[in-house]
């Protein structure tokens, strides 16, 4: 039991640090026999298909329009298509104000993916951008997104997710913030090893030759999509200078149902990705999938209750002190998450007990993900996540 308590924690504290300080090493050392790819200043752009699904968002579907038009990128090279199937509030008449703007509508609502697949045949431009119509860009997120198009190897490039908080924060918006700000120093050091793995929706792009329909029930779609060119030998580049801004959940209960969607999405996306987990194909790339992906998604959240029961269990056995300090301090550490859920439930904001509230957040959210997916209870459509 000693052996597989250790197996556990190790595992544990990989998954959540250990393989952060593994990947910024293997960097180090690659940096030190080869050079990263150097970018052109003089290199024609290429023609752009910005693609934005929307949902009954009506509130800020213009605030994104403008935004959208307004960034830096030959307006002759970019075309801008929403998709507002299955709104049933003013979402698509008003898009349908924009001259500048392709409206596709269709009052069936069938997910995210089915209408992405719906709008494919549409666009014109050889590289295809998706963001998410509740996100805002930065000015020159177009142009320093395509710049990796440069090499030839690229096939997806993922943009960086910013979250907004503020210093009132509660623990939904303090523990994204930092999740988000963790999550995007780990995608910086992936593509600098070899490759990104996955995407997230606010802001990516692909070459659109490499485009390939992924199933219609598909949960994380974004990361399906990038993930299936990665699976062809292409990399998934990440660049931190194109940023999409968005505020975080309204609070812990909406971001933990977002969370478990994600979760859901992740098992079935692990179950379907059979190439990227096979070593013999990309080494390198599995080995960063595994690690960066699926052990949070999977037996982690798993190995963080079988190691506290194995803990009191090995402590009670052999009365070692050692083992009955490590205890301890797992107990106090589920306390201040604990005692984070009671401030939370009464507004008061205490930042330093938001990490260990959130981290159990979100592995709560993966099993409940995983129970979820496999009693079929997760739709493919998209359901909205209350914003501040």
């Amino acid at each position: 039991m000693i052996i597989a308590f250790w197996i556990s924690i190790f595992l544990i504290v990989y998954t959540f640090v250990g393989y952060g300080f593994v990947l910024y090493l293997l960097v180090k050392v690659k940096n030190l026999f080869s050079t990263p790819f150097a970018f052109k200043n003089d290199t024609a752009l290429p023609g752009i298909s910005v693609l934005v699904a929307a949902y009954n968002e009506e509130d800020i579907i213009e605030e994104k329009i403008k935004n959208t038009l307004a960034l830096n990128y030959p307006k002759d090279k970019v075309q801008v298509i929403f998709v507002t199937d299955g709104s049933t509030d003013h979402t698509a008449e008003k898009v349908s104000a924009y001259s500048e703007v392709t409206l596709l509508h269709s009052d069936a609502r069938e997910g995210k993916m089915a209408a992405i697949k719906r709008a494919i045949p549409f666009l014109e431009m050889e590289i295809i951008v998706f963001t998410d119509a509740n996100t805002f860009l930065n000015k020159d997120a177009l142009l320093e997104l395509v710049k990796h198009y440069q090499n030839p190897k690229v096939g997806a490039v993922a943009g960086e997710k910013r979250i907004l908080v503020e210093e009132t924060a509660d623990a939904s918006s303090a523990g994204e913030g930092f999740y988000w700000k963790y999550e995007s120093l780990l995608k910086k050091w992936d593509y600098a090893l070899y490759s990104g793995v996955g995407a997230a929706g606010e802001l990516f792009s692909i070459r659109k030759a490499l485009y390939q329909p992924v199933e219609s029930d598909t949960i994380i779609d974004d990361h399906m999509i990038a993930m299936r060119i990665a699976e062809n030998g292409y990399i998934i580049a990440y660049e931190p200078a194109a940023y999409a801004m968005e505020t975080a959940s309204a609070d812990v209960k909406e971001e933990l149902k977002r969370k478990i969607r994600i979760a859901a999405g992740g098992i079935q996306s692990i179950l379907r990705l059979k190439k990227a987990a096979n070593p013999f194909h990309y080494p390198v790339f599995t080995f960063q999938y595994i690690s960066h992906r699926v052990l949070r998604w999977t037996i982690t959240p798993f190995l963080l209750i079988l190691a506290l029961i194995m803990n009191a269990w090995i402590a009670l056995d052999t009365g070692s002190l050692f083992y009955q300090t490590l205890f301890v301090f797992q107990i106090l550490f589920y306390l201040l998450s604990l005692i984070g859920l009671y401030f939370e439930n009464r507004n008061i904001r205490i930042k330093a007990l938001f990490v260990p509230y959130y981290f159990c957040v979100m592995n709560y959210a993966v099993i409940a993900g995983i129970f979820r997916y496999y009693q079929k209870n997760q739709s493919a459509a998209w359901e909205k996540s209350k914003r501040k």
